[in-house]
């Protein structure tokens, strides 16, 4: 298994490359982040071990399969992770939900941690939500966060990567699996991806100026 994947779907991959374009608006990226969240489910949960069990149906008995630990808990990385988050709450529809506020300096591109909220992590599943991986920080912190409950496994859904951001997430975690629509050229100057999409908080809640 991979530690770094990206899902290689055409649908996926139309509706990535149309949340790019500066022709996008509010409410179609709204959309679009939320029907690429629910898409990207069946391989960000693909790796769940699963425990035989004993079905009785109206017509035989049978072996059937359950989830170990459950359903995934989902933690969406504040504010942009909320859109994803959306999404994936419409296939997975019971799990619990926890939210991490990151902040970037924009002068040391470091994350700063303003709000943790959490449910109960330990031995269960984790798929942290986050539209962008650039420079990786952000997605150090949130792991480094989330690690400390022990969960059984921590998963990172991101739409579009950067190879400096994937490099240093997964040299801080090696066992993270992260999993994306794309993987973008690399970084600008100021630590955005390029070519990128924007800002994903901005374009998702119409503050970019």
């Amino acid at each position: 298994m991979s530690v770094f994947s990206v899902i290689g779907h055409p649908v996926l991959a139309a509706w990535t490359d149309r949340l790019r374009s500066i022709e996008t608006e509010t409410e179609e990226f709204r959309r679009l982040l939320n029907q690429i969240g629910q898409l990207m489910v069946p391989s960000v949960t693909e790796h769940l071990p699963t425990t035989d069990i004993e079905i009785r149906t109206p017509l035989a008995d049978t072996t059937g399969r359950q989830l170990d630990g459950g359903t995934p808990v989902v933690v969406s990385v504040l504010r942009a992770g909320n859109g994803l988050l959306d999404g994936v709450l419409k296939v997975l529809s019971d799990a619990d939900v926890g939210f991490i506020g990151l902040v970037r300096d924009h002068d040391t591109l470091e994350a700063i941690e303003y709000l943790v909220n959490l449910p109960t992590l330990s031995n269960r599943h984790v798929i942290v939500v986050d539209p962008m991986l650039a420079t990786g920080h952000s997605a150090v912190a949130a792991v480094d966060r989330i690690a400390r409950e022990e969960p059984a496994s921590i998963t990172l859904m991101c739409v579009v990567a950067a190879p400096e951001g994937v490099r240093h997430l997964t040299s801080h975690h090696p066992r993270v699996r992260v999993v994306a629509a794309a993987l973008d050229d690399g970084l600008n100057d100021s630590g955005y991806i390029l070519p990128g999409l924007g800002d994903a908080g901005d374009r998702l809640y119409g503050t970019q100026s």
